[in-house]
Protein backbone atom coordinates (compact mmCIF):
# COMPACT_ATOMS: atom_id res chain seq x y z
CA UNK A 1 0.00 0.00 0.00
CA UNK A 2 0.93 3.42 -0.64
CA UNK A 3 -0.15 6.14 1.90
CA UNK A 4 0.02 9.54 1.60
CA UNK A 5 -0.53 12.49 4.20
CA UNK A 6 -4.02 12.62 3.17
CA UNK A 7 -4.65 9.55 4.79
CA UNK A 8 -5.30 7.63 1.71
CA UNK A 9 -4.00 4.17 1.05
CA UNK A 10 -3.54 2.94 -2.96
CA UNK A 11 -3.80 -0.79 -2.83
CA UNK A 12 -2.49 -2.53 -6.13
CA UNK A 13 -2.87 -6.03 -7.56
CA UNK A 14 -0.87 -7.41 -10.18
CA UNK A 15 -1.28 -10.93 -11.58
CA UNK A 16 -1.12 -12.73 -15.55
CA UNK A 17 -4.48 -14.27 -14.84
CA UNK A 18 -5.68 -13.87 -11.17
CA UNK A 19 -4.25 -10.42 -9.97
CA UNK A 20 -2.59 -10.34 -6.19
CA UNK A 21 -1.50 -7.56 -4.20
CA UNK A 22 1.91 -6.33 -5.16
CA UNK A 23 4.99 -7.38 -3.34
CA UNK A 24 6.44 -5.18 -1.29
CA UNK A 25 9.18 -4.16 -3.35
CA UNK A 26 6.93 -2.82 -6.35
CA UNK A 27 4.98 -0.62 -3.74
CA UNK A 28 8.33 0.65 -2.44
CA UNK A 29 9.16 1.80 -5.78
CA UNK A 30 5.90 3.05 -6.85
CA UNK A 31 5.93 6.90 -7.62
CA UNK A 32 2.68 7.61 -8.77
CA UNK A 33 -0.63 6.00 -10.54
CA UNK A 34 -2.93 7.57 -12.43
CA UNK A 35 -6.57 6.92 -13.34
CA UNK A 36 -9.09 7.92 -15.84
CA UNK A 37 -12.65 7.26 -16.22
CA UNK A 38 -14.33 8.46 -18.68
CA UNK A 39 -18.29 7.94 -19.77
CA UNK A 40 -17.83 8.25 -23.09
CA UNK A 41 -14.61 6.15 -23.89
CA UNK A 42 -12.99 3.12 -22.12
CA UNK A 43 -11.15 3.93 -18.66
CA UNK A 44 -7.22 3.89 -18.62
CA UNK A 45 -4.25 3.75 -15.67
CA UNK A 46 -0.47 4.86 -16.05
CA UNK A 47 1.71 3.85 -13.63
CA UNK A 48 5.60 5.35 -12.41
CA UNK A 49 7.52 3.46 -11.07
CA UNK A 50 11.54 3.90 -9.46
CA UNK A 51 14.09 1.20 -11.31
CA UNK A 52 17.25 0.43 -9.14
CA UNK A 53 19.64 -1.46 -11.51
CA UNK A 54 20.92 -5.00 -10.67
CA UNK A 55 23.83 -7.22 -11.52
CA UNK A 56 22.14 -8.31 -14.71
CA UNK A 57 18.83 -6.05 -15.23
CA UNK A 58 16.74 -4.02 -13.35
CA UNK A 59 14.59 -4.55 -9.87
CA UNK A 60 11.13 -4.52 -11.99
CA UNK A 61 11.88 -6.03 -15.30
CA UNK A 62 11.28 -9.51 -14.24
CA UNK A 63 7.55 -9.90 -16.19
CA UNK A 64 5.59 -8.63 -13.61
CA UNK A 65 4.29 -5.70 -15.69
CA UNK A 66 4.99 -7.19 -19.03
CA UNK A 67 1.68 -6.23 -21.66
CA UNK A 68 -0.85 -8.35 -21.16
CA UNK A 69 -0.71 -8.57 -17.14
CA UNK A 70 -4.08 -7.90 -15.28
CA UNK A 71 -3.83 -4.76 -12.94
CA UNK A 72 -6.79 -3.66 -10.41
CA UNK A 73 -5.83 0.20 -8.45
CA UNK A 74 -7.71 0.65 -5.81
CA UNK A 75 -7.88 3.38 -2.84
CA UNK A 76 -9.19 3.40 0.58
CA UNK A 77 -10.19 6.33 2.38
CA UNK A 78 -11.40 5.85 5.69
CA UNK A 79 -12.38 2.36 6.00
CA UNK A 80 -14.13 1.78 2.85
CA UNK A 81 -11.92 0.43 -0.31
CA UNK A 82 -12.85 1.61 -3.87
CA UNK A 83 -11.73 -0.37 -6.71
CA UNK A 84 -10.91 2.32 -9.44
CA UNK A 85 -9.86 0.51 -12.32
CA UNK A 86 -9.23 -3.29 -13.24
CA UNK A 87 -7.57 -3.40 -16.41
CA UNK A 88 -4.99 -4.78 -18.56
CA UNK A 89 -1.15 -3.06 -19.24
CA UNK A 90 -1.09 -2.76 -22.93
CA UNK A 91 2.40 -0.71 -23.26
CA UNK A 92 5.25 -0.14 -20.75
CA UNK A 93 8.42 2.29 -21.44
CA UNK A 94 11.26 1.98 -19.79
CA UNK A 95 13.62 5.44 -19.01
CA UNK A 96 17.05 4.47 -17.88
CA UNK A 97 19.01 7.40 -15.81
CA UNK A 98 22.70 8.29 -15.91
CA UNK A 99 22.03 9.43 -12.22
CA UNK A 100 21.03 6.99 -9.39
CA UNK A 101 17.60 6.33 -8.63
CA UNK A 102 16.09 8.45 -11.81
CA UNK A 103 15.75 5.44 -14.04
CA UNK A 104 11.84 4.57 -14.43
CA UNK A 105 9.57 2.21 -15.90
CA UNK A 106 5.96 3.62 -16.88
CA UNK A 107 3.36 1.12 -17.57
CA UNK A 108 -0.13 2.07 -19.31
CA UNK A 109 -3.01 0.32 -19.69
CA UNK A 110 -6.46 0.14 -20.33
CA UNK A 111 -9.59 -1.23 -18.42
CA UNK A 112 -11.40 -4.64 -19.49
CA UNK A 113 -13.25 -3.53 -22.62
CA UNK A 114 -9.60 -4.25 -23.94
CA UNK A 115 -10.01 -8.01 -23.80
CA UNK A 116 -12.81 -7.64 -25.76
CA UNK A 117 -11.09 -6.33 -28.77
CA UNK A 118 -8.85 -9.26 -28.81
CA UNK A 119 -10.31 -10.98 -31.91
CA UNK A 120 -12.08 -9.93 -34.59
CA UNK A 121 -14.77 -12.39 -35.41
CA UNK A 122 -17.46 -13.27 -38.11
CA UNK A 123 -21.53 -14.37 -36.84
CA UNK A 124 -24.97 -13.96 -36.99
CA UNK A 125 -27.95 -13.66 -34.66
CA UNK A 126 -31.05 -15.03 -35.98
CA UNK A 127 -34.32 -13.62 -34.09
CA UNK A 128 -32.21 -11.68 -31.00
CA UNK A 129 -32.76 -8.56 -29.56
CA UNK A 130 -29.11 -6.17 -29.07
CA UNK A 131 -29.88 -7.01 -25.23
CA UNK A 132 -29.92 -10.93 -25.75
CA UNK A 133 -26.83 -10.72 -28.29
CA UNK A 134 -24.87 -8.79 -25.72
CA UNK A 135 -25.54 -11.00 -22.72
CA UNK A 136 -24.28 -13.80 -24.66
CA UNK A 137 -20.84 -12.15 -25.63
CA UNK A 138 -20.48 -10.69 -22.04
CA UNK A 139 -20.68 -14.59 -20.95
CA UNK A 140 -17.61 -15.46 -23.16
CA UNK A 141 -15.22 -13.69 -20.34
CA UNK A 142 -16.48 -14.89 -16.97
CA UNK A 143 -12.97 -15.24 -16.22
CA UNK A 144 -12.30 -11.75 -15.74
CA UNK A 145 -15.07 -11.48 -13.65
CA UNK A 146 -17.49 -9.46 -15.76
CA UNK A 147 -20.94 -9.62 -15.43
CA UNK A 148 -23.85 -8.81 -17.59
CA UNK A 149 -26.08 -5.89 -16.61
CA UNK A 150 -28.14 -4.96 -20.20
CA UNK A 151 -31.68 -2.71 -20.72
CA UNK A 152 -34.00 -5.05 -22.30
CA UNK A 153 -34.17 -3.62 -26.02
CA UNK A 154 -37.70 -4.38 -27.52
CA UNK A 155 -36.88 -4.20 -31.32
CA UNK A 156 -36.69 -7.84 -32.01
CA UNK A 157 -35.41 -8.68 -35.37
CA UNK A 158 -37.67 -11.23 -37.86
CA UNK A 159 -35.69 -13.15 -39.72
CA UNK A 160 -37.15 -12.58 -42.86
CA UNK A 161 -36.82 -9.31 -42.14
CA UNK A 162 -33.14 -8.62 -40.96
CA UNK A 163 -30.42 -10.58 -39.09
CA UNK A 164 -28.04 -8.74 -36.78
CA UNK A 165 -24.58 -9.60 -37.91
CA UNK A 166 -20.94 -9.67 -36.56
CA UNK A 167 -17.77 -8.69 -38.46
CA UNK A 168 -15.74 -6.85 -35.98
CA UNK A 169 -14.06 -7.45 -32.65
CA UNK A 170 -16.94 -8.10 -29.92
CA UNK A 171 -16.12 -4.36 -28.33
CA UNK A 172 -16.90 -2.91 -31.69
CA UNK A 173 -20.12 -4.56 -32.21
CA UNK A 174 -21.14 -4.21 -29.27
CA UNK A 175 -20.35 -0.12 -29.27
CA UNK A 176 -22.38 -0.38 -32.62
CA UNK A 177 -25.56 -1.66 -30.94
CA UNK A 178 -25.10 0.44 -28.04
CA UNK A 179 -24.92 3.67 -30.75
CA UNK A 180 -28.10 2.40 -32.74
CA UNK A 181 -29.25 1.87 -29.55
CA UNK A 182 -28.99 5.35 -27.84
CA UNK A 183 -27.31 3.27 -25.22
CA UNK A 184 -23.87 3.74 -23.58
CA UNK A 185 -21.58 0.58 -22.65
CA UNK A 186 -18.40 0.19 -20.25
CA UNK A 187 -17.22 -2.04 -18.13
CA UNK A 188 -17.26 -0.85 -14.42
CA UNK A 189 -15.60 -2.47 -11.14
CA UNK A 190 -17.51 -3.44 -8.39
CA UNK A 191 -14.98 -4.95 -5.90
CA UNK A 192 -11.65 -6.32 -6.22
CA UNK A 193 -12.12 -9.01 -9.09
CA UNK A 194 -15.59 -8.54 -9.89
CA UNK A 195 -17.06 -5.78 -12.67
CA UNK A 196 -20.43 -4.77 -14.34
CA UNK A 197 -20.18 -4.95 -18.13
CA UNK A 198 -23.40 -2.14 -18.66
CA UNK A 199 -25.16 -1.81 -21.67
CA UNK A 200 -28.40 0.85 -21.55
CA UNK A 201 -29.06 4.46 -21.10
CA UNK A 202 -27.32 7.21 -19.48
CA UNK A 203 -27.75 5.79 -16.07
CA UNK A 204 -28.88 8.91 -14.03
CA UNK A 205 -30.46 6.50 -10.93
CA UNK A 206 -28.98 6.02 -7.58
CA UNK A 207 -28.94 8.50 -4.77
CA UNK A 208 -26.11 11.57 -5.84
CA UNK A 209 -22.34 11.77 -4.74
CA UNK A 210 -21.80 14.51 -2.15
CA UNK A 211 -22.23 17.90 -3.56
CA UNK A 212 -19.08 19.57 -5.76
CA UNK A 213 -19.09 23.50 -3.41
CA UNK A 214 -17.61 26.87 -4.32
CA UNK A 215 -17.95 29.70 -2.42
CA UNK A 216 -19.42 28.40 1.02
CA UNK A 217 -17.02 29.15 3.31
CA UNK A 218 -15.90 26.45 5.20
CA UNK A 219 -17.53 23.89 3.03
CA UNK A 220 -15.94 24.99 -0.72
CA UNK A 221 -14.55 21.85 -1.69
CA UNK A 222 -13.91 23.28 -5.55
CA UNK A 223 -10.53 24.05 -6.60
CA UNK A 224 -11.34 25.61 -9.93
CA UNK A 225 -14.60 24.99 -11.88
CA UNK A 226 -15.32 26.94 -15.37
CA UNK A 227 -18.92 26.51 -17.54
CA UNK A 228 -19.21 26.10 -21.04
CA UNK A 229 -22.72 26.13 -23.13
CA UNK A 230 -22.67 25.04 -26.48
CA UNK A 231 -25.88 26.56 -28.77
CA UNK A 232 -25.63 23.66 -31.66
CA UNK A 233 -25.73 20.22 -29.14
CA UNK A 234 -28.76 19.91 -29.21
CA UNK A 235 -30.98 18.29 -32.01
CA UNK A 236 -34.25 17.57 -32.94
CA UNK A 237 -34.89 14.50 -35.92
CA UNK A 238 -36.41 14.56 -39.25
CA UNK A 239 -37.70 11.26 -41.05
CA UNK A 240 -39.72 8.89 -42.56
CA UNK A 241 -40.25 4.78 -42.65
CA UNK A 242 -42.03 3.11 -45.19
CA UNK A 243 -45.54 1.24 -44.14
CA UNK A 244 -45.06 -2.73 -45.33
CA UNK A 245 -49.02 -3.13 -46.24
CA UNK A 246 -50.11 0.30 -47.88
CA UNK A 247 -46.45 1.05 -48.77
CA UNK A 248 -47.02 4.84 -47.77
CA UNK A 249 -43.98 6.91 -46.20
CA UNK A 250 -44.84 7.89 -42.76
CA UNK A 251 -43.18 10.77 -40.46
CA UNK A 252 -41.33 9.65 -37.76
CA UNK A 253 -43.32 11.66 -34.70
CA UNK A 254 -41.23 13.44 -32.23
CA UNK A 255 -39.74 11.27 -29.23
CA UNK A 256 -37.90 11.83 -25.76
CA UNK A 257 -34.62 11.18 -25.57
CA UNK A 258 -33.40 8.51 -23.28
CA UNK A 259 -31.83 10.56 -20.60
CA UNK A 260 -33.83 10.68 -18.01
CA UNK A 261 -34.80 11.94 -15.59
CA UNK A 262 -34.30 15.42 -16.88
CA UNK A 263 -31.54 17.35 -14.71
CA UNK A 264 -32.64 20.93 -15.52
CA UNK A 265 -35.55 23.04 -15.69
CA UNK A 266 -34.72 24.71 -18.76
CA UNK A 267 -33.43 22.70 -21.52
CA UNK A 268 -31.48 24.05 -24.27
CA UNK A 269 -33.21 24.45 -27.50
CA UNK A 270 -32.42 22.53 -30.81
CA UNK A 271 -31.06 24.32 -33.18
CA UNK A 272 -30.15 21.91 -35.38
CA UNK A 273 -32.23 18.99 -36.93
CA UNK A 274 -30.56 15.51 -38.12
CA UNK A 275 -32.30 13.67 -41.23
CA UNK A 276 -32.76 10.15 -40.27
CA UNK A 277 -31.77 8.83 -43.75
CA UNK A 278 -32.02 5.13 -43.72
CA UNK A 279 -35.09 4.82 -41.77
CA UNK A 280 -37.18 4.51 -44.76
CA UNK A 281 -36.48 1.50 -45.62
CA UNK A 282 -37.10 0.26 -41.39
CA UNK A 283 -39.86 -0.84 -39.83
CA UNK A 284 -41.61 1.54 -37.27
CA UNK A 285 -40.00 -0.01 -34.49
CA UNK A 286 -36.52 0.04 -36.25
CA UNK A 287 -36.97 3.74 -37.26
CA UNK A 288 -38.61 4.92 -33.72
CA UNK A 289 -35.73 3.38 -32.16
CA UNK A 290 -33.26 5.11 -34.54
CA UNK A 291 -34.97 8.50 -34.31
CA UNK A 292 -34.46 7.86 -30.19
CA UNK A 293 -30.53 7.25 -30.29
CA UNK A 294 -29.42 10.26 -32.20
CA UNK A 295 -31.49 12.93 -29.64
CA UNK A 296 -29.94 10.42 -26.98
CA UNK A 297 -26.60 10.62 -28.86
CA UNK A 298 -26.04 13.92 -29.06
CA UNK A 299 -23.80 15.80 -26.72
CA UNK A 300 -25.12 17.84 -23.53
CA UNK A 301 -25.13 21.51 -23.97
CA UNK A 302 -23.81 22.41 -20.93
CA UNK A 303 -20.63 20.97 -19.38
CA UNK A 304 -18.02 21.99 -16.74
CA UNK A 305 -14.81 21.38 -16.27
CA UNK A 306 -12.87 21.61 -12.15
CA UNK A 307 -10.72 20.87 -9.94
CA UNK A 308 -11.96 19.29 -6.36
CA UNK A 309 -9.67 19.59 -3.14
CA UNK A 310 -9.84 15.48 -2.15
CA UNK A 311 -8.98 16.47 1.67
CA UNK A 312 -12.34 18.30 1.96
CA UNK A 313 -14.34 16.46 -0.16
CA UNK A 314 -14.06 13.41 1.84
CA UNK A 315 -14.39 10.75 -1.06
CA UNK A 316 -13.38 10.25 -4.28
CA UNK A 317 -15.45 11.14 -7.10
CA UNK A 318 -16.50 8.73 -9.67
CA UNK A 319 -17.53 8.84 -13.06
CA UNK A 320 -20.76 7.44 -14.96
CA UNK A 321 -22.94 9.12 -11.30
CA UNK A 322 -24.91 12.31 -10.36
CA UNK A 323 -23.16 14.55 -8.51
CA UNK A 324 -24.24 18.44 -7.23
CA UNK A 325 -22.97 21.36 -7.59
CA UNK A 326 -23.43 24.50 -5.30
CA UNK A 327 -22.92 27.95 -4.92
CA UNK A 328 -22.40 28.95 -8.56
CA UNK A 329 -25.91 30.44 -8.99
CA UNK A 330 -29.70 29.14 -10.05
CA UNK A 331 -28.09 29.02 -13.40
CA UNK A 332 -25.91 26.50 -13.35
CA UNK A 333 -26.34 25.05 -9.41
CA UNK A 334 -28.10 21.57 -9.40
CA UNK A 335 -27.51 18.03 -10.91
CA UNK A 336 -24.81 16.85 -13.32
CA UNK A 337 -23.61 13.56 -15.07
CA UNK A 338 -20.12 12.84 -13.88
CA UNK A 339 -18.32 12.38 -18.12
CA UNK A 340 -14.94 12.16 -16.58
CA UNK A 341 -12.69 11.77 -13.33
CA UNK A 342 -9.05 11.64 -13.62
CA UNK A 343 -7.50 10.44 -10.49
CA UNK A 344 -3.23 10.79 -9.54
CA UNK A 345 -2.03 9.73 -6.20
CA UNK A 346 1.47 9.99 -5.01
CA UNK A 347 3.11 10.45 -1.88
CA UNK A 348 1.45 13.47 -0.20
CA UNK A 349 -0.83 13.87 -2.98
CA UNK A 350 -4.01 13.20 -4.06
CA UNK A 351 -5.49 15.49 -6.63
CA UNK A 352 -8.76 14.88 -9.14
CA UNK A 353 -10.33 16.81 -12.28
CA UNK A 354 -13.49 16.24 -13.50
CA UNK A 355 -15.83 17.07 -16.42
CA UNK A 356 -19.63 17.14 -15.92
CA UNK A 357 -22.48 17.68 -18.20
CA UNK A 358 -26.47 18.32 -18.36
CA UNK A 359 -28.95 19.43 -21.00
CA UNK A 360 -29.44 22.92 -20.26
CA UNK A 361 -29.58 25.54 -17.69
CA UNK A 362 -31.32 25.97 -14.59
CA UNK A 363 -31.73 23.60 -11.14
CA UNK A 364 -34.52 21.78 -10.44
CA UNK A 365 -34.78 22.28 -7.18
CA UNK A 366 -33.91 24.99 -4.47
CA UNK A 367 -30.81 24.05 -2.87
CA UNK A 368 -28.42 21.01 -3.12
CA UNK A 369 -28.52 19.19 0.06
CA UNK A 370 -26.39 16.15 -0.28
Amino acid sequence: MLTNTLGIRLVLLVGKSVPVLASYDVMNALVKAEVTNDAKTADGFQITFSLTKGILDYNLLDGTFDPGTRVIIGVILGVVPQVLIDGIITNHQIAPSNDPGMSTLTVTGSDLTVVLDYEEKNGKYENQTDSIIFTSLVAGYAQYGLVPAATPTTNVPVVTDWIPRQYETDLKFIQRMAERNGFVFYIEPVTFGVNTAYFGPENRAGVPQPALSMNMGASTNIESLSFSQDGLAAVTTAGTFTDPITKLSIPIPSLPSLKIPPLVSSAAPALRTVLMRDTSNQNAGQAATSAVAALTNAPDSVTANGTVNTLRYGTILRARKLVGVRGVGLSYDGYYYVQRVSTTIAQGQCAQSFSISREGTGALLPIVTI
